[in-house]
């Protein structure tokens, strides 16, 4: 990058807040995803960390007038490859702006940068007795502003919804540097377009989030976690068809199989039984006085279905413990392989058990490994290939079982992406479930806000 638009990159943010060695730059060409930038190309030209949202104006105004690439980023704890350098890139990080700006108790919002850390939101706002659902599993470092642009889930989705269910209002700056506010405080407002709505999970393609307002709700009073344990994963994706059949809505419906249980167990010693088939870690919210009610009716239907050990938690500290292993379940399953490949392809719910077959088939055709976890209670899951990228063979094997996978979801009715976004990883797959005319729109749109291709090109629709 030539040394004068450092300079004045380095005019706007300070000094301190601005990185351009080989060595810096290097930690940019990778996120949390297997995608991976060549070093050889597509170093970037330099870091800048801005403290305002009228910094990223000036940034972005320098950016579009010269034509150079922005690539916004926050933890870097994405998976689909969205956070990554292109040659001669603005890697824009937005982890200074993390103020919490507001909790309005009596409005039931919070105001918030978008460095924020996930988990910090929700901290906050439960000392004053008020609740943040989202709950991805990488709260501990994932920012807001990373959040919204993924439009991240959780384990809470099944009951709670996802990172747009909770987004009322924004502050963003477009590709040209204007800064513009969308929604606000209100719970209702149908003034315009809902650009709230299009900026929420848009991958920093369309705009750099600044400011964030999310509606928050009441703590639930109380909560209680338990773990059913089956011989076969058939029998646990039956049952969660069948606990939302009934009426049941849990907080969080996770699944786990073998692979993952074993691997969990091994790294975190929780006591997951290593011989079982697949393991449901349930938790219901609410009324303490109906809690009970809900876990004996989830219980009973485990049971009929073909669990063969119950264990509710009884204590919050062993809640905690099996929810840390579940966190952890990434962590544990990468001793296997030295490359993950962590798919979201979502289904219809009652189409968890046939989509479960679907994954094993296709994992036994190509000879792969293959590890299922899912936030079963949306439909989400995460189809884990364990692998090692430079075993070229088995790479081809891999990109031929990710493409059977991505048909089969869309077969299903189910989407290529619930929670990770499509990022550069998904890209060439996206018309499977947009069609031709629907990636058009879309590029419309984004040729319509970002005329110069400037925020994040490659991602989301591909070079």
């Amino acid at each position: 990058m030539r040394a004068e638009i450092i300079q004045k990159l380095g005019d706007i943010v300070g000094e301190d807040n601005i990185y351009y060695s080989l060595e810096d730059l290097y930690c940019y060409t990778y996120d949390a995803s297997f995608v991976k930038s060549d070093p050889k190309k597509d170093l970037a030209g330099v870091a800048v960390y801005p403290g305002s949202t009228e910094e990223v104006a000036e940034i972005l105004k320098l950016a579009n007038q010269e034509m150079i690439p922005v690539v916004p980023r926050g933890a870097g704890s994405n998976v689909s490859g969205g956070t990554i350098s292109v040659g001669d890139s603005i890697i824009l990080v937005l982890k200074r702006m993390n103020k919490i700006i507001e909790i309005d108790s009596k409005n039931l919002i919070a105001v918030v940068e978008s460095g924020v850390i996930t988990a910090q939101l929700q901290k906050e706002v439960e000392r004053v007795g008020l609740f943040y659902p989202p709950d991805p599993a990488s709260l501990a470092f994932s920012t807001m502003g990373g959040n919204v642009a993924e439009c991240a889930g959780g384990p809470r989705g099944v009951k709670y919804g996802v990172t747009r269910d909770y987004v009322i209002g924004l502050e963003a700056v477009l590709p040209n540097g204007e800064i513009i506010n969308t929604g606000g405080r209100t719970m209702k407002n149908v003034t315009g377009y809902d650009m709230t709505k299009l900026f929420t999970g848009s991958e920093g393609t369309l705009c750099v989030i600044t400011k964030i307002i999310v509606k928050l709700i009441p703590l639930p009073e109380a909560k209680s976690t338990m773990m059913a344990v089956f011989s076969e994963i058939d029998q646990a994706c039956e049952t969660v068809s069948e606990i939302i059949a009934a009426g049941l809505i849990p907080c969080s419906l996770e699944l786990l199989d073998n692979i993952y249980i074993k691997n969990i167990e091994e790294y975190a010693k929780v006591g997951l039984p290593i011989d079982a088939g697949a393991v449901l870690l349930i938790e219901v919210d609410g009324d303490s006085e109906i809690l009970a009610k809900q876990i004996a009716k989830i219980e009973q239907i485990c049971r009929q279905l073909g669990a063969v050990q119950i264990r509710v938690a009884k204590t919050k500290e062993e809640a905690e413990e099996l929810w840390a292993a579940r966190r952890a379940a990434f962590a544990a399953v990468s001793r296997l392989r030295p490359t993950i490949i962590g798919e979201d392809a979502t289904v219809p719910r009652s189409k968890i058990p046939v989509a479960v077959r679907r994954i094993q088939e296709i994992a036994a055709k190509y000879d792969i490994i293959i590890a299922i976890l899912g936030h079963a209670g949306d439909g989400n899951l995460h189809a884990t290939i364990l692998t090692d990228e430079t075993d070229l063979e088995e790479a081809a094997r891999v990109e031929k079982a990710v493409d059977e996978i991505f048909v089969a979801t869309v077969k299903l009715g189910g989407s290529l992406s619930g929670e990770h976004g499509i990022g550069r990883a998904k890209s060439k797959f996206i018309t499977l479930q947009t069609g031709e005319a629907g990636l058009k729109a879309q590029r419309q749109i984004k040729k319509a806000l970002d005329p110069n291709n400037i925020l994040n090109p490659g991602v989301m629709f591909g070079a």
